[in-house]
């Protein structure tokens, strides 16, 4: 029996090499060579090889049949086989490229030598070689077996593609499908009434759902819809209300657009600010939304440079499509010149910085000339962005001036005669993930811009001005411009499509199963495109040693973190802990992990540090309506939110003071002067500080990657100038003893 199966594989591989030796098996050959030295080895190298166990038997009836093998004899047939540049065709053929070739080549042979008891056939095919009676061709099938097995892709190749086939989305909502949806767009400028007719038919429906970018705004219109007789529920990640009582849900439901549900039915549905469809990380969010919302109406507002994309989703959905155009309410007013100076605010003016540090600079510079100021970022609670906006909005408050980032864009309602543009330089995340500084786009100008001279409060003419005189000629043209046409939109692996990946490589961890789901997916370029999804891999290489459930561990890196603020991602590694263990993270628990109770802060750390606290509060509630049984006192964690939101609004009403009593001097980098700090560049005198590099980088003449070219450089040039010196030094002092002759070495 044993040597009828090694006459198969001997036919396998005989047959083989005789359709190689015809001259259009060549020609092909040739051709498979060159596509492997092509194909993308980035591809290949995101597979990783599966141990192979040995053969756990005493006995090895290969030696017994044949005798034992010699290494070194067995080490030249393996390298004599691996040689043979038909074998390598071959390999092609079954989806081997070179990079894999080389990775089994070299598993197999640690395996022949290393192993205790070869496999009986390879042992006896071996032996056959070495005695003359075999060709190491025979080797072959042994070879591609051993190949499936260390790397079980080469089998499911076919299928690991089909599931990662994202050419048509809206396939994956069949139920949505077979409604015969509207899609109704309401286009218009900020402050033009699009979302305000949208909400009008929200509130006559019998049913319906909002869904916006931001909780404040999700807030907002829950309790507009209860105030107006209309029972609506909140939902949020971290929240949920109920107009009428747990048991009882609302006919309406007010969410955040990633908690809107795909498997209620309701007579209209609101989707909010759509242009956001092409946000490289939560884009996809706002897709699954418009193709998945199981509603009669889908009332979609937004910029009109979304309706390409809309409309194109529309068509292949076979959806009805209609659009109403709106105008800006109010007048908006491009003034002639900057500000120049922050002792040149005035009464209503909100001043928008683009990093936090300029936050910082711009409120203690305004307060130092006697003003009172508010000041709203995207790291601030919600309750805290409200007090501070109520602040500002307030007639009677002494308070008339606002720093902000661009977290004002939306969600808050706020009275604002004039926004001027600290800068025009705003960070930014491309599809791939990667971060820039980039100028602003139109649409981000007309957004923030458009917050001045909002219809209804006491400035009805807003004004829009620069703080740099250089700026203002770029934010007119910016302004003069319609937003950019949006062609795409953004899409995401489901949790479905990963654990199916799984199924096929249940060896590979979550980040490299969506390395490998990205580089084999294919998406309708023309239409969609892949969200960056870096703080997903984060999160699941920063989780990789926890022992989690697949689910889990997806839900866990889904989780809303900045992985930039270390104190919350070590938390978030601290809560994947306790539910690996299956224990409960109680309150108790979590009041000795943060240190509760806390203190007012007293420098500007302490506050950074309180928000982060804020942040991983937040968290909780956001897995305890994940995982219920392990983050089990949600009640308690809200109590003391409340009181942390009371001492972070202490903090920022007097953010002057906590600048001045840092322990160290705070100074204010612009952001290509903070990415070289953050690279270990502290030389006081090095190039990239100066406003001439500042002026340059905003002109986009200099990158941060050229300053980083050049700082190398000068530093180098320094370095080999002090060397020189010291060489020169040396040289010439007198006292110095004379320099040793050394003999010169003789040759052997």
């Amino acid at each position: 029996m044993l040597r009828i199966s090694r006459c198969s594989f001997c036919y396998y591989s005989a047959r083989s090499l005789y359709q190689l030796r015809t001259r259009q098996s060549y020609r092909k050959w040739f051709s498979l060579i060159i596509r492997a030295k092509h194909d993308n080895s980035n591809l290949s190298a995101l597979f990783h090889p599966v141990p192979v166990k040995s053969n756990p038997d005493d006995i090895n009836v290969g030696a017994e049949l044949c005798g034992s093998l010699k290494k070194n004899n067995l080490i030249n047939v393996l390298n004599e086989f691996y040689q043979k540049p038909e074998i390598k065709a071959i390999l092609i053929e079954n989806g081997l490229d070179n990079y894999l070739q080389q990775q089994v080549y070299i598993h197999f042979r640690k395996y022949c030598m290393e192993v205790k008891n070869l496999p009986v056939d390879l042992h006896i095919v071996i032996s056959d070689i070495l005695q003359g009676a075999g060709n190491v061709t025979d080797i072959l099938p042994f070879f591609l077996r051993y190949s499936k097995q260390i790397f079980p892709h080469l089998d499911c190749m076919e299928d690991l593609k089909q599931i990662s086939d994202l050419r048509n989305p809206a396939n994956w909502y069949p139920e949505a499908r077979r409604m015969n949806r509207k899609i109704i767009f309401h286009a218009g400028p900020t402050n033009s009434g699009k979302t305000y007719n949208a909400l009008k038919r929200f509130l006559t429906s019998k049913s319906g759902i909002y869904c916006g970018p931001l909780k404040l705004l999700a807030t907002e219109i829950f309790r507009k819809s209860n105030e107006n007789g209309t029972s609506c529920d909140l939902v949020t990640g971290e929240e949920r209300k109920f107009a009428i009582s747990e048991d009882e849900p609302a006919s309406h439901i007010s969410c955040t657009v990633e908690m809107a549900s795909l498997q209620n039915k309701y007579e209209v549905a609101i989707i909010d600010e759509i242009q956001m469809i092409r946000d490289p990380i939560r884009g996809w969010a706002w897709t699954r939304a418009f193709l998945g919302i199981l509603a009669d109406e889908i009332h979609v507002c937004g910029e009109e440079g979304a309706i390409i994309v809309l409309k194109s989703i529309a068509e292949t959905t076979y959806e009805n499509f209609e659009m109403f155009k709106y105008d800006r309410l109010t007048s908006l007013n491009v003034e002639d010149q900057a500000l120049c100076s922050l002792d040149r605010v005035m009464d209503g003016d909100c001043i928008v910085c683009f990093n936090k540090n300029d936050v910082y600079s711009v409120s203690t510079g305004v307060e130092n000339s006697g003003r009172e100021v508010a000041v709203i970022y995207g790291g601030l609670p919600p309750n805290t962005k409200l007090a501070q906006a109520q602040k500002f909005n307030d007639p009677n408050s002494s308070c008339k001036i606002l720093v902000a980032t661009d977290a004002i864009g939306m969600g808050l309602n706020l009275s604002i005669r004039r926004i001027v543009f600290y800068s025009l330089l705003k960070p930014t995340i491309n599809e791939k993930g990667e971060k820039f500084m980039d100028v602003i786009s139109v649409s981000q100008a007309l957004q923030i811009a458009g917050r001045a001279g909002r219809y209804g409060t006491q400035f009805e003419q807003g004004y829009v001005t620069t703080y740099r005189p250089d700026d203002l000629k770029k934010l007119k043209d910016l302004l003069s411009q319609l937003p950019e046409p949006i062609n795409k939109a953004g899409i995401h692996p489901t949790a479905e499509q990963i654990e199916l990946y799984a199924y096929h490589l249940p060896q590979s961890s979550l980040s490299n199963l969506i390395d490998i789901f990205v580089s084999l997916s294919t998406v309708d370029d023309s239409l969609y495109f892949m969200c960056a999804i870096e703080d997903f891999k984060f999160v699941a290489d920063m989780l990789q040693h926890i022992s989690l459930p697949l689910r889990a561990r997806y839900v866990f890196c889904c989780a809303p973190i900045n992985r930039k603020m270390p104190f919350v991602c070590s938390m978030l590694k601290k809560y994947a802990a306790q539910y690996s263990k299956n224990e409960p993270i109680t309150f108790s628990w979590v009041k000795n992990a943060i240190g509760w109770p806390l203190n007012l802060p007293k420098t500007i750390l302490d506050l950074v540090h309180l928000e982060m606290v804020f942040d991983i509060l937040d968290l909780y509630l956001w897995f305890s309506y994940r995982f219920p049984d392990i983050f089990m006192d949600p009640n308690p964690i809200r109590e003391i939110q409340v009181e942390l939101d009371l001492l972070i609004q202490q903090g920022v009403l007097q953010i002057t003071r906590l600048l001045k009593n840092s322990n160290k001097e705070i100074t204010f980098h612009s952001e290509e002067e903070l990415y070289l700090k953050e690279k270990n560049f502290e030389n006081e005198s090095f190039i990239g500080k100066g406003e001439l590099t500042k002026k340059l980088v905003e002109q986009g003449l200099l990158t941060p990657e050229m300053i980083k070219e050049l700082q190398k450089e000068w530093i180098e040039e320094n370095e080999n100038k002090k060397s020189v010196k010291k060489i020169e030094i040396k040289e010439n002092d007198p006292n110095l003893p004379p320099p040793r002759r050394l003999k010169p070495r003789r040759k052997h």
